[in-house]
């Protein structure tokens, strides 16, 4: 496709935003992808239907039963398998918890152009597939392999580049981490919205790796330079910055709301009483949470931790409150394992990548 045959060619740079101010595009890209409502966080697992979802492009209707998964480029032993191939190998169930790498970027000012989360953007599902390290060792990379590039086939534009969602580990990655191909998700083939009928799982960093409509495996003698590897998904502290790779999940907590909400403030209504909050903290990489505390009154009161299903689920947590009348603001934050501690204030980034900032939650506590 030459410049004059690419309507999105003129689009790129960064788009004005108004805080608390959407667009119309905006607003479509919040109509095509849903958050996980807050109060599920109750749920160890999340309902499949309410898992968040960022979809990029359109889904991609692919017949199962056709589908074949192509291990390609700097392989020693190419070959290719089909969906009942992978039925056929080991299988795992992991409960592992996702969250979107632009979770929080309505949270920053001057926020980044883009779907306006909040908070919603997470959830836990136990997932069914195959390791991959072993296909890969299988393949036999060669020596100058350097990378993996894995591709979906998912297609479409972004700022007048077309291209298919892709994304690539190291072989260092690949080695370390425990990569997975998903066929099934909470016990149930994966949906179409979630990737069918084959998407990556890669537990501990955020969701822009855990590729989905997985179709191509394709080892690479240099860096893969896809839009989604080098273009995106990189910390950025301006335009001119080329940026830090996302990877790992930051620390983090959520609360579920207590009370009733607002229509449309989302705020609680709430009687005075005792009220029991819970919530949930994850963290990346696999790294535990050790400490969540939740603020009560200008106060910081820890909170009590159950123990989390695998090294890759969140963790829930609970703390009691003697509600009383008045209004309040509750906050949450997590320290993990490594000492890594949840900020109350944003940390900045251009795209607004990885805003683990403390959630605030509204409270109107009724005279009784």
């Amino acid at each position: 496709m030459t410049t004059s045959d690419n309507p999105f060619a003129g689009y790129g740079g960064r788009i004005a935003t108004d805080d608390g101010v959407y667009s119309q595009s905006e607003v479509g890209l919040a109509n095509r992808n849903s958050g996980n409502l807050l109060e599920t966080l109750a749920l160890d697992v999340t309902p499949t239907g309410l898992h968040y979802l960022l979809i990029h492009f359109d889904v991609p209707l692919i017949d199962p039963a056709a589908h074949r998964l192509t291990f390609s480029g700097a392989f020693d032993a190419p070959f290719e398998l089909g969906l009942d191939d992978i039925r056929a190998l080991p299988q795992v169930t992991l409960p592992v918890t996702l969250e979107c790498a632009g979770n929080g970027r309505s949270g920053l000012s001057p926020r980044s152009h883009s779907m306006p989360w909040m908070y919603e953007a997470v959830g836990t599902s136990e997932w069914t597939g195959t390791p991959l390290r072993p296909l890969i060792e299988r393949a036999g990379p060669k020596d100058d392999a350097v990378e993996i590039a894995f591709l979906g086939e998912d297609y479409g534009f972004d700022k007048g580049v077309g291209h298919h969602f892709g994304r690539s580990l190291t072989m260092a990655q690949i080695a370390e981490l425990d990569v997975m191909l998903v066929h099934s998700m909470n016990g149930q083939p994966l949906l179409p919205q979630h990737g069918a009928p084959l998407r990556l799982i890669v537990p501990g960093w955020y969701g822009m790796a855990s590729v989905k409509w997985l179709g191509k495996i394709e080892a690479l003698t240099t860096p893969f330079d896809g839009f989604q590897q080098v273009r995106t998904y990189r910390f950025r502290e301006n335009d001119e910055d080329p940026g830090r790779p996302v990877t790992e999940m930051r620390v983090k907590s959520l609360m579920v709301p207590p009370g009733v909400p607002d229509w449309s403030s989302r705020k609680r209504w709430l009687e005075p009483g005792p009220v029991t909050l819970v919530g949930r903290a994850w963290s990346g990489g696999g790294v535990s949470v050790s400490k969540v505390e939740v603020e009560l009154d200008g106060e910081w009161r820890e909170a009590r931790l159950d123990r989390r299903a695998g090294p890759y689920a969140w963790t829930r947590w609970s703390c009691d409150w003697t509600a009383t009348p008045g209004v309040h603001l509750l906050r949450c934050r997590a320290t993990d394992a490594n000492g890594n501690v949840q900020p109350l204030d944003p940390p900045w980034d251009v795209s607004g990548f990885a805003n683990n900032s403390a959630q605030k939650v509204f409270v109107f506590v009724a005279d009784s």
